[in-house]
């Protein structure tokens, strides 16, 4: 498939009627890092502010690191809800044309309103040509017509509701070479492993509950893409994942890449032990060979398998190295909105992404429960439910850390869990440490 650019915005042709009167522009109600919109009677969730920062640092950073930059940069926000999304592409990322679909035509008054507040026409050197286009359309039948008309956008963001990924491969296919999408889940059922159905028909992979499940759905979304641009002759690379606590949202860009990746490391299964906590990851030629060294007897009752999914980074490192910069040059870094810092939320995910963690993370209080009561005993006890009621003298999270990597692994925080980490030290090796500690102290 040829990633070919669209050449005129304006040759765009969804169902609009040219000769409506546009709305003057609503009482700004909300407002978000200097962007006013008004979102009606559309959902909206002030709380998913930080994820739109995140998609709007990341696609100006695509724009700027295109191999054509004269080229028109063409967004498509496929379930714009109220178009604040859609706005904040033209306003803050630099977007050429941005497409604004939502099925719902009722929200058709609020999503002009807030785009008119963007002249809908280009300067004059560039006459003819429109900023932004509105349409109510099923968003995978969209995104199929745009892949036969060879319009290929630069960024797709699909801020969907629930589990249903239909829309992927439809997605990818309308998308360049290059280009960036911002795929969503709320499906918290499967992500936890009580809705493995679902988690196959959308994702390919059978998922059953994990320590560690907020983790899982992320990994869950990423190789659902895996999979989908694999059968399209291509390949994906995860640019950033982030998990929101007050959906529950799973939110992943990735990136489209030219070719097929033979190279299936980062894609398999991952296995827990609930005798002692341990997490591992398997490939496609390891099956039937899962099991854990703690025991001698294979027991299904003891070890959890979930996949196949992600098995790599979550993030790309030097991406958000200049996503933070870039922040910090906005004035975004250090600035506080609904509770999110991005600085530290950059920094955390910079650290997550690097390629000798394994998935999964380890939280602080059953580490803690394991020194009190020993690690023999410490599954019986924990299951029990004690550990609330336990008096722990817990050691600093950062302490942990820190004596973790002057042990010479791989350690830090996590951005999915307050009182977690992500380490490659064996569990065991992780409750010595801890127990060293609490001594010292």
């Amino acid at each position: 498939m040829a990633a070919a650019a669209i050449s005129l915005p304006h040759s765009l042709s969804p169902p609009l009627q040219a000769t409506r009167r546009r709305p003057a522009p609503p009482a700004c109600s909300h407002s978000e890092r200097g962007v006013s919109f008004d979102p009606g009677s559309a959902f909206y969730r002030s709380d998913s502010a930080a994820g739109r920062d995140l998609a709007v640092l990341a696609a100006t950073l695509r724009r700027h690191g295109r191999l054509d930059p004269s080229a028109p940069f063409l967004c498509l926000d496929a379930m714009c809800g109220c178009g604040v999304r859609a706005l904040r592409y033209l306003a803050q990322a630099g977007a050429d044309f941005v497409w604004a679909n939502d099925a719902s035509e009722a929200l058709r008054p609020v999503i002009v309103a807030n785009l008119s507040r963007v002249e809908r026409g280009s300067p004059p050197a560039e006459a003819g040509r429109r900023r932004w286009v509105v349409s109510h359309n099923d968003a995978t039948r969209l995104l199929a017509e745009r892949y036969l008309r060879r319009e290929y956008f630069d960024v797709i963001d699909v801020d969907s509701f629930g589990g249903d990924a239909a829309y992927v491969r439809a997605a990818l296919l309308a998308l360049k070479i290059g280009g960036l999408l911002y795929l969503t889940s709320t499906d918290w059922r499967s992500a936890r492993g009580y809705g493995s159905r679902s988690s196959l028909s959308s994702y390919g992979a059978y998922v059953r509950p994990m320590p560690y499940p907020n983790e899982v759905g992320l990994r869950m979304v990423i190789g659902g893409a895996a999979r989908e641009a694999a059968l399209l002759g291509f390949h994906i690379r995860p640019v950033f994942s982030y998990f929101a606590y007050h959906g529950p949202i799973y939110r992943v860009m990735v990136q489209l890449c030219n070719g097929k990746d033979n190279d299936t490391s980062n894609y398999g299964f991952i296995s827990h032990c609930k005798s002692c906590g341990q997490s591992q990851t398997f490939g496609f030629d390891e099956l039937g060979q899962i099991s854990c060294g703690c025991t001698d007897r294979a027991d299904d009752d003891l070890i959890a398998v979930v996949g196949p999914l992600w098995t790599g980074p979550l993030h790309d490192a030097s991406f958000l190295t200049e996503m933070l910069s870039l922040a910090d040059e906005w004035g975004w870094a250090y600035t506080s909105e609904n509770g999110v810092t991005l600085e530290k939320l950059l920094s955390t995910m910079i650290e997550e992404s690097d390629p000798r963690l394994p998935p999964g993370y380890i939280r602080l209080d059953e580490v803690c429960l394991a020194v009190l009561c020993g690690i023999i005993d410490f599954l019986e006890v924990f299951h029990k439910k004690i550990s609330r009621r336990a008096k722990i003298n817990s050691p600093p999270l950062g302490t942990l850390i820190n004596s973790l990597r002057k042990e010479g692994f791989s350690a830090c925080r996590s951005h999915i869990g307050t009182n977690v980490i992500k380490t490659n030290c064996p569990i065991s090796s992780c409750i010595d440490v801890a127990r060293e500690i609490r001594n010292l102290r």
